[in-house]
């Protein structure tokens, strides 16, 4: 990025104004890409602690933290600056759901159960449909909560899985 900046520089200098665009148009796409990026690896870590939550059918803090921290960040990442678009639009999720749902199962192998499953066992017992439907579930409360109040839903929403009545009971 730093030789796009000092062409950019140059270009204006010398009055170059269509190739000076060119590069404001790459380094949009270059900083796109990298908010993209960052989505997707929220994508991966909710995509995980909720086969984690599929196959174990219970809740923990941590799950649940991670779970909460990671729709927190995907809705600060997804929101443009304008504050009335997304770069991910509510129904533009299954494209990159199915990009990392097979990397979430193998990765989420090391975990469940303290890692007694291989990748390919584990590929095995995941029920995708269902993780997919409540990943766009939990998605969709981005869309429609501030900040503030997203803590609060998604915690309400989290009671609704597996083990969700007895992580809110306080009970192992």
């Amino acid at each position: 990025m730093t030789q796009e900046l000092i062409d950019l520089r140059t270009f204006i200098q010398e009055g170059r104004y269509a190739d000076a665009l060119a590069i404001v148009d790459e380094l949009e796409g270059m900083s796109k890409q990298a908010i993209l990026r960052n989505i997707q690896a929220y994508l991966r870590i909710l995509l995980i602690h909720l086969i984690k939550n599929q196959l174990e059918q219970r809740l923990t803090n941590s799950w649940v933290a991670s779970i909460r921290n990671s729709l927190i960040e995907v809705k600060k990442l997804n929101i443009k600056d304008n504050k009335k678009s997304y770069y991910i639009n509510l129904n533009e999720w299954d494209i990159y759901i199915d990009d990392e749902i097979e990397v979430a199962v193998r990765d989420a192998s090391v975990e469940v159960l303290n890692g007694i499953y291989n990748e390919f066992q584990l590929a095995e017992m995941v029920d995708r449909n269902q993780i997919i439907q409540t990943a766009l579930k939990f998605l969709a409360l981005t869309y429609s909560y501030s900040a503030k109040e997203l803590p609060a839903v998604v915690a309400e929403n989290l009671t609704q899985l597996p083990g969700g009545q007895d992580w809110k009971a306080g009970k192992r």
